[in-house]
């Protein structure tokens, strides 16, 4: 199931999706800890989808109805983020775009030792220690846009990318925690951009430190989130697209992760306490960025990344205002 959280007149309110149609969870299951706390209907949502379930089937449903006039909000107060990268074949097309786009002149060896062997030139495949482990950086929480939220291209960016990802929140606290342990602990699943810029990104990795103003000026986090029973048993199967000004220009889906979503927790938790609120991403789907597929972001574009069963995020591409 789909749940949003609502601004409606002056109080807030968490919904569930029937249909086309918004329904308040408090009101559906009587229970006032159901109206604003999105961590706690998450995590309680075992008890609750059996009341949710049987309420929306009564004619009564109709006077827990989300009015239209209601605004979406960020689901909940978002504690981190951590981002990973999970898929070989992002991480090997990534490295050949920025090869194509910002060092040309080592295209046509690329290209040849690639031809000649029937292999990946090795420099572009991720470093041994991707495949032992999740690698993940931190990423900004306190600048993250919502669904319908302006972009506003940085000043120093001329290769604004866009990445389509998979993102989930965990509702239990976790520390050196077991595969059950991290499995129980996911509460839902939202779509996720990580906004890049690239032309930055480059240099910025050389350092030694990681992203920094390539990353970290903004990222956009999808309103609705699916509740963890209705996506982890189809996690590695979903299917996802992007669309620029309502052209399709990317279909990937989530299969082939190199690491499962309970690895991510249970590398993350070791020796380290891992808290309600804190969000994870899996990391560019395959294709799924401009330094893949090569459909560049421009000033005015609207950019709208869908994954099946969960939803979609829309934001429009503004220059930064002076």
């Amino acid at each position: 199931m789909q749940l949003k959280r609502f601004q409606c007149e002056e109080s807030n309110l968490i919904a569930v999706k029937e249909g086309k149609l918004w329904y308040s969870v408090a009101q559906l299951t009587g229970l006032d800890n159901a109206r604003e706390d999105m961590l706690y209907v998450l995590d309680q949502w075992a008890t609750l989808k059996p009341l949710v379930s049987s309420a929306l089937k009564c004619d009564e449903k109709q006077t827990a109805l989300v009015p239209a006039s209601a605004t979406s909000l960020q689901p909940f107060e978002i504690r981190s983020l951590r981002d990973f990268m999970l898929s070989e074949q992002h991480a090997i097309n990534a490295a050949r775009g920025f090869v194509k786009y910002f060092k040309p002149g080592f295209l046509p060896g690329v290209k040849l030792f690639e031809k000649v062997t029937g292999k990946t030139f090795p420099p572009l495949k991720p470093k041994p220690i991707w495949y032992q482990q999740p690698i993940y950086y931190f990423s900004n929480h306190l600048n993250l846009a919502g669904d319908h939220q302006t972009i506003e291209w940085p000043s120093y960016c001329r290769f604004l990318d866009y990445e389509l990802e998979l993102a989930f929140v965990i509702t239990k606290p976790l520390r050196n925690a077991t595969e059950q342990q991290a499995r129980e602990a996911i509460g839902g699943f939202m779509v996720l951009n990580d906004f890049s810029a690239r032309d930055v990104q480059l240099q910025e990795m050389r350092s030694g430190f990681g992203p920094q103003k390539s990353k970290h000026f903004v990222n956009a986090l999808s309103h609705t989130v699916a509740t963890a029973d209705s996506i982890l048993p189809v996690v590695q199967s979903l299917k996802a697209k992007i669309l620029i000004n309502d052209q399709q220009v990317c279909s990937t889906t989530t299969a082939g992760m190199q690491h499962s979503i309970t690895d991510i927790l249970m590398h993350a938790s070791r020796d380290e306490t891992l808290h309600p609120g804190e969000v994870f991403a899996t990391g560019t789907l395959p294709n799924g960025c401009a330094m893949e597929n090569h459909c560049w972001l421009k000033p005015g574009d609207t950019i709208e990344l869908k994954i099946e069963r969960i939803g979609s995020l829309i934001n429009r591409i503004e220059l930064e205002r002076s």
